[in-house]
């Protein structure tokens, strides 16, 4: 019985790509699909909507129930990624027994904020949230960070869609296309589903507790100003890692402060944004508090290559049977030997999975159970046997 299959199809003619790539997904299920996803790579926002609206077409002919996607600087799909060329790709899921509820989120001006309106209302038996947003119109970060307080344990997976510039994003959702906001589909009642998110660093140095701070700026770790602290363990490292700690030096929060080990994973990573010689203190992507742990983490192909892999050895769905891969554009060719280095990985771990997915201009993902947003990930939905549900 298949449930998952994807499909890709490359040339300038994006809806003649559409409607193949479409077909290729639909045609190995052994049930009608439930759940289409469509990517589209093209730097013409009107082939990619051409391409949305075939695919749309092919869709509602062959009776799929909801169709979400969005376009991209690459797609996945077919064993393969796809970068600086015109494609489609397309994920099929068979979910009879799930409630799916597609969603439009929309931003609106009070006196004194922004509101996020479209939203489906939480209930008891959600299981995973699919999101795609437009990183221009759409303040993604916020709603991602408290998406927490609104959606009490709901993951949310996805990716920013277009990345080429203000008013070139596209979203689809059915028969419709938006050019701002977010798109997406909550799953609930009987399914199986888990998250990977891959944030590719590799730790270098002890775990410190931060004992000075204010907001995003570290002025001590583990009573030494932050500084100091980081010329230190760089000074211990191997040239090599001294190097990369040169060339882009991340930090990672641990999530668990009872945890006796920080493993892969247990991290959220960000990164090290300025550093200020005369106070020693070092500025981060994100707020830290004090007494929360930190570890200094480099990033590479080597160290993205081992996170993922160990990420997915330790993955405990099995068998997966599908999954939706949203990886950074920062990934791909610009990190590996070739834009297939993740989807293959993903093949060789979960088999004959149907995989597809889109390259991102950041991905959405939570980790240690908390939703956030990412640069140079791989951010993972994963679907396994109904039956398990």
């Amino acid at each position: 019985m298949v449930r998952f299959a994807d499909g890709l199809a490359l040339g300038p003619d994006l809806t003649s790509a559409a409607e193949s790539a479409v077909q290729q997904a639909l045609g190995p299920l052994t049930s009608p699909a439930d759940l289409l996803c469509v990517f589209v790579a093209s730097e013409d926002p009107d082939a990619v909507e051409e391409a949305a609206r075939r695919a749309t077409r092919v869709a509602a002919s062959a009776g799929v129930g909801i169709v979400v996607g969005c376009n991209g600087s690459g797609v996945i799909g077919g064993n393969r990624g796809v970068e600086e060329a015109s494609a489609v790709s397309a994920w099929a899921g068979s979910l009879p027994e799930a409630r799916l509820e597609a969603f439009r989120l929309e931003t609106l001006r009070t006196d004194d904020r922004l509101v996020v309106v479209g939203m489906p209302e939480g209930r008891d038996d959600d299981v995973v949230g699919m999101m795609l947003a437009d990183p221009y119109s759409f303040p993604v970060d916020a709603f991602v960070e408290r998406s927490g307080e609104a959606l009490p344990g709901l993951p949310l997976v996805g990716g920013l869609a277009g990345g080429q510039g203000p008013g070139l994003t596209r979203l689809f959702l059915d028969d419709e296309i938006f050019t701002d906001g977010a798109v997406g589909v909550v799953l609930g009642g009987p399914v199986t589903a888990a998250t990977v998110v891959s944030q590719g660093a590799r730790p270098i140095g002890p775990d410190m507790v931060v004992t000075k701070a204010d907001e995003n700026v570290l002025y001590e770790l583990a009573g030494t100003p932050a500084l100091e602290k980081l010329e230190q363990i760089v000074l211990t490292l191997p040239e090599e890692e001294q190097e990369m700690a040169a060339h882009g030096l991340l930090i990672g929060v641990a999530m668990d402060e009872y945890a006796e080990e920080h493993e892969h994973g247990d991290f959220l990573v960000r990164g090290v944004v300025g550093a200020d010689t005369d106070t020693g203190a070092i500025a981060i992507g994100d707020v830290v508090e004090v007494g929360r742990t930190v570890r200094f983490q480099v990033r590479d192909a080597g160290a993205a290559d081992e996170d993922l892999a160990e990420l997915l050895d330790r993955f405990d769905l099995t068998p997966v049977e599908g999954a939706l891969l949203f990886s950074c554009n920062g990934r791909g060719r610009a990190m590996f030997p070739n834009s297939d280095h993740d989807v293959r990985l993903l093949r060789r771990t979960f088999g004959q999975a149907g995989v597809g997915g889109f390259f991102a201009a950041g991905e959405i993902g939570p980790v240690s159970g908390r939703n956030h947003v990412h640069g140079f990930t791989a951010s993972i939905l994963a679907f396994g046997p109904a039956a398990r549900a």
